[in-house]
């Protein structure tokens, strides 16, 4: 089960030359209201291509709402999914991977010494002590 924010009607416009509706009659069990009514929808959102069937209520109203609810709630996910992605992906490109590669200096105190992995000189660890570096 997937559980997405749901958005209000501000957060995503959704002008009504980029949808296209289809009602036609739902499938399944239900008799002869069933057989007789259209009250299933289709919402196609042209721009994105994602599509969103509903039948679940009686009335094709209630239908078309739970459908445009639904996309504007899958729309809101997909644009903040990106958001995230592009956060994480500036905060990685400043903090790095945290992985051994990633280390500017290495300070040895056996061996009294320090390496700038970035330029690659070595100098004494007396003198990196002293704020000389």
């Amino acid at each position: 089960m997937v559980v997405l924010p749901e958005p209000k009607a501000v957060e995503v416009h959704l002008p009504e030359g980029d949808l296209e509706w289809q009602c036609f009659r739902g499938s399944g069990n239900g008799g002869q209201k069933r057989n007789k009514t259209s009250s299933a929808v289709r919402i196609t959102h042209l721009p994105s291509g994602i599509k969103i069937r509903v039948e679940s209520e009686r009335s094709q109203l209630m239908n078309k709402e739970a459908a445009l609810s639904m996309l504007r709630a899958k729309l809101f996910a997909i644009r903040t999914d990106a958001n995230y992605r592009d956060l994480v992906a500036t905060r990685k490109k400043q903090a790095g991977s945290g992985m051994r590669a990633d280390k500017i200096r290495t300070v040895q105190f056996q061996n009294g010494q320090v390496t700038d992995h970035r330029h690659g000189w070595r100098m004494p660890l007396k003198k990196y002590l002293r704020g000389f570096w």
